[in-house]
């Protein structure tokens, strides 16, 4: 028997009892795991006759199993994650919806996966296994247990290409906003001035944005938990300028900073509020002004490298952009720093001292 720690989670029992694994977390204390594996397998030992056992939570359908999951990220994380979920949720019903989920083994995961790192791309397949992996973990938590293994484990990350993300120029950042509307000008200027996430901004209220302190409160859910966490950024006398002109025409009976009036095919009638999603209009701007194509998280990477040229504190960036971590912020920045620059000039210099030195002894000997 194996009795385990993992660290912020806690202990874990595994062993196998004829050919079959049995494995339980977390449990706050080493000697608590050691009790409940050994009553575990007394209960395996002498099983308790059942007349007409019920189904076991063990022998959940997968479909009720992705959809619990997917009401708890709706309550607990952003909108974008969800859709996300939402999207890959019905590829894996296509797949397993008719199955229980004991019934799901790890060689139909592996297999479903190379599928999709064949169709499209290891980062496509491995956003999927993590997506997946969180499903049963979900299902392993100890407030439900409805499951004592993940199929997932073990299976291992497909090997990706990684690349430099691409950091729009300023001249083409200022070509696609030119380009654009007056309202959706002042959209724009918002996420670069503040390097706010798309669903911040989207979210942005009148509330959140204070003239006299200058600054303007964001909201995400791209934290531990799930929790709307709000940060504060300070701000530019640009993006003072357009929040200035939208309050004083504002429509005093909306709250939200950006927003418009759609029509609900599922309501079936007009409806005014804040944006959801805004992609489409990217791919007409860049279009448009004829530059490459970027999104608006480019803008945020955008932000912080110039922040970063500019040699402001990483930990003033990492604020700004509202990372938990410092290993997050590194990865939005794309300027080459001094250090490394002058770390190539001692190279250069060392090549053209190398390449005059041997130049003047070739001329040596072509005189002897």
């Amino acid at each position: 028997m194996s009795v385990y720690s993992v660290k912020a989670k806690g202990w874990r029992y595994d062993f196998t009892l004829n050919g079959t694994r049995h494995t339980r977390g977390w449990f706050k204390r080493k000697q608590d795991a050691v009790k409940a594996a050994t009553l575990k397998k007394e209960e395996l030992k002498n099983p308790v006759p059942v007349i007409e056992a019920p189904e076991t939570p063990i022998d959940m359908a997968f479909l009720d199993l992705v959809n619990s999951r997917l009401d708890y990220v709706k309550a607990y994380n952003s909108e974008r994650h969800y859709t996300d979920h939402l999207y890959l949720a019905k590829r894996w019903v296509k797949e397993w919806g008719k199955r229980k989920c004991r019934e799901i083994t790890p060689t139909m995961i592996q297999n479903y996966l190379l599928k999709r790192f064949r169709q499209t791309s290891g980062y496509t397949a491995n956003k999927e296994l993590r997506y997946i992996r969180a499903v049963f973990n979900f299902a392993m938590h100890p407030t439900r247990d409805w499951m004592d293994f993940n199929p997932t484990r073990g299976i291992e990350f497909f090997p990706v290409e990684k690349r430099i993300k691409y950091v729009p120029p300023k001249k083409d950042v200022l070509r696609v906003i030119l380009a654009a509307d007056p309202d959706t000008q002042d959209y724009l200027w918002t996420i670069a001035l503040t390097m706010g996430r798309m669903g911040e901004v989207n979210r942005l209220t009148w509330q959140d944005v204070n003239f006299d302190a200058r600054c303007v409160t964001l909201y995400t859910r791209k934290k531990k938990g799930g929790h709307l966490t709000p940060r504060s950024v300070p701000m530019t006398g640009k993006l003072f300028e357009v929040l200035v002109r939208r309050f004083e025409n504002r429509d005093a009976e909306k709250p939200w900073v950006f927003w418009h009036r759609y029509w609900s095919r599922k309501n079936d009638c007009w409806i005014e509020g804040p944006y959801a999603e805004r992609k489409k209009i990217m791919n007409t701007l860049c279009e448009k002004a004829d530059v490459k194509y970027f999104r608006y998280h480019a803008l945020r990477h955008y932000g912080a490298s110039m922040l970063d040229s500019a040699k402001v504190p990483i930990g003033s960036i990492q604020r700004i952009l509202g990372h938990e971590n410092r290993a997050t912020t590194e990865i939005y920045l794309h300027s080459v720093g001094e250090g490394e620059r002058h770390a190539m000039d001692i190279l250069d210099d060392g090549f053209k001292t190398f390449s005059h030195t041997d130049s003047h002894t070739d001329k040596k000997r072509g005189n002897s």
